[in-house]
């Protein structure tokens, strides 16, 4: 095993053959074969339940395919389990993360290694990781614990940790969902350079053809389990892509912008509140969301967005300052959002919006089981719950197996539409949404965003924080940039400048 912070000799070229995957009768992956050369970027293109998972996970062990083999090097490889993945110098970098809260980011690198010692010589592993941290193009705070860390910090860690412990092929997936354009080229640019020296391969799963046609060499598309096409990346278009991927479905067509902007709806003043260190202030002087306008909330991962999410939310208390709902005091409280229809889309919303366990019709239900037409009760009968169920499930096209389904259960842009189907139903006057299309494919974007604008369309405000500047670009009619906590820089739309907004994103104001 190479030692920590350091790759080995070179990288290692990764090869399926004829790879395929059954559960029962259902046959998730069906005879695909691809070639990942020693020092190459390849991309891995598909729907949600194209097979990219099952495809990677047979990989790396964490199922043993039905039939097919995979060579390392050009020799053929057995992988039973994770740890002989490893052993062979394959690691993963998860869509979900795998570190552990409580510790530091510097506590999680160390422990990671097979070979770390039952008491740890601190002086000695700080300066190891402080040479290694010194070659990384991007940095996360060692000393914070990883539970005070914002998304985009832990991917960076989950990314770091890989590189720390030496291996020669990475699987990434999904590994900027959480990331800025910035950030991501940031951290994309890194891996390529790796990659060019000849000290890694990659194998990315991603659904941004921009990135692909930025940093993959190669790209392989899946489709219900089959390898449908791919190439070299210089011979195919983002149209190619596209049409490789989705077959003969369509994509959501989101309806032109209509309407005009109304009178302010969400309006906020004098706003401080403790971050999530404690040490440091969200100040938001003033702000104001109108009706029939969304207002996108651009930012670096880690400047306050979370908090101020928490402080709309009623989950972080504010120190001082107002905010106020079509001139209503508002506290975020159950009663508050349902008099002045508010309504949360948060990020991660499985675990966030959700009760995992319970069935998908009982979370659609969870802002109107108490009450019927005229009054409330304590709960609607199972027959009514379940019919109000299937009719926004078919509305908002929620792919279950059942009603009865844990919600848990459903791919991730499925749990995005069911939130939305529950929280867009009804009178909607102000839209909070928070990174609505992290980690979704290409036709649950599109069908999400296309609701978010139909929402506007019919006078809600919209609120819009978002770390995907480009979805800013395309969902916003206004933008506000947040640095350090507190609202940095405004702009319309018609006269926004990326390099403008990336220079306020990154503080350079």
């Amino acid at each position: 095993m190479s030692s920590p912070g350091h790759t080995d000799a070179g990288a290692i070229g990764v090869e399926t053959l004829h790879m395929t995957m059954r559960f029962g009768a259902f046959t998730a992956l069906d005879d695909v074969s691809i070639r990942i050369d020693p020092g190459t970027f390849h991309a891995l293109l598909g729907e949600n339940g194209a097979g990219k998972s099952t495809l990677v996970k047979c990989m790396m062990g964490f199922y043993a395919a039905t039939s097919g083999e995979m060579l390392v090097d050009g020799h053929e490889a057995r992988v039973p389990d994770p740890k002989a993945a490893h052993a062979l110098g394959l690691g993963m970098v998860y869509q979900h993360f795998t570190l552990v809260p409580s510790l530091t980011a510097a506590e999680n690198l160390v422990i990671s290694r097979e070979n770390v010692p039952g008491i740890i010589d601190w002086s000695k592993e700080r300066a190891a990781l402080d040479a290694f941290m010194a070659r990384m193009p991007f940095q996360v705070p060692m000393d914070q614990p990883v539970r005070a860390l914002a998304a985009g910090e832990k991917q960076k860690l989950e990314i770091l940790k890989q590189l720390y412990l030496g291996r020669r092929f990475l699987i990434l997936d999904e590994p900027t969902s959480v990331l800025t354009p910035d950030e991501a080229d940031e951290v994309l640019g890194h891996v390529r350079q790796l990659c060019e020296a000849g000290e890694i391969s990659v194998l990315m799963i991603t659904h941004k053809f921009r990135e692909v046609t930025a940093y993959a060499d190669d790209v392989s598309v899946l489709r219900r389990g089959k390898l449908v096409g791919g190439g070299k990346v210089s011979d195919l278009s983002h149209s190619d892509m596209a049409a490789l991927m989705m077959g003969d479905a369509k994509l959501a067509e989101p309806a032109p912008r209509s309407g005009t902007r109304g009178g302010p709806v969400l309006s906020m003043s004098g706003i401080k509140a403790h971050d999530r260190s404690g040490l440091k202030d969200i100040a938001i002087d003033t702000l104001q969301v109108h009706a029939g306008e969304i207002v996108g909330i651009a930012g670096i991962s880690g400047n306050g967005q979370m908090e101020f999410m928490e402080i709309l939310t009623g989950q972080r208390p504010c120190r001082s300052g107002e905010i106020s709902v079509k001139d209503a005091p508002y506290a975020a409280t159950r009663a508050d959002a349902r008099k002045s229809s508010v309504r949360y889309l948060p990020e991660e919303p499985l675990q966030n919006a959700c009760a995992p366990k319970m069935s998908v019709a009982e979370n659609i239900s969870f802002r109107t089981f108490d009450m019927n037409g005229t009054g409330t009760r304590f709960w609607l009968s199972g027959r009514e719950m379940r019919q109000r169920a299937s009719d926004l499930i078919a509305a908002f096209k929620v792919k279950t197996t059942s009603l009865d389904s844990p919600i848990q259960a459903l791919s991730g842009g499925n749990v995005q539409r069911a939130v939305l189907a529950r929280e867009l139903t009804g009178d909607v006057d102000l839209l909070i949404i928070s990174n609505p299309c992290f980690g979704l494919d290409f036709s649950a974007v599109s069908e999400i965003r296309a609701r978010i604008i139909a929402a506007r369309n019919k006078g809600a405000a919209v609120l819009l924080m978002s770390e995907d500047l480009d979805e800013i670009m395309e969902l916003a009619d206004r933008i506000l940039v947040m640095s350090e906590g507190a609202i940095a820089f405004e702009t319309s739309v018609e006269a926004a400048d990326i390099a403008q907004i990336g220079q306020y994103m990154g503080g350079h104001n």
